[in-house]
């Protein structure tokens, strides 16, 4: 599964990884692989990320958006 989190100045991170969890405004979610369509808002909080080498690496957001689709996950923070 592609990951990009962009923010307004540039992208922070574009790779593969095998999941993601967001601190969404409804609570906090996790994204695997073939994760069904959506789009979610996202609070300040941490981004963490873990690659396909079962590495972690974390990123904060004050707050954005997320779209899921195709294994593709695009983090607008």
């Amino acid at each position: 599964m592609r990951l990009e989190i962009i923010t307004p100045e540039q992208v922070i991170f574009d790779g593969e990884i095998s999941r993601v969890q967001f601190p969404g405004n409804s609570g906090s979610f996790e994204v695997l692989r073939n994760h069904a369509p959506m789009i979610a808002t996202v609070k300040e909080g941490a981004i963490k990320v873990v690659n396909t080498n079962g590495e972690t690496q974390e990123f904060q957001t004050s707050a954005g958006f997320v779209e899921v689709r195709d294994n593709q996950v695009t983090a607008l923070v």
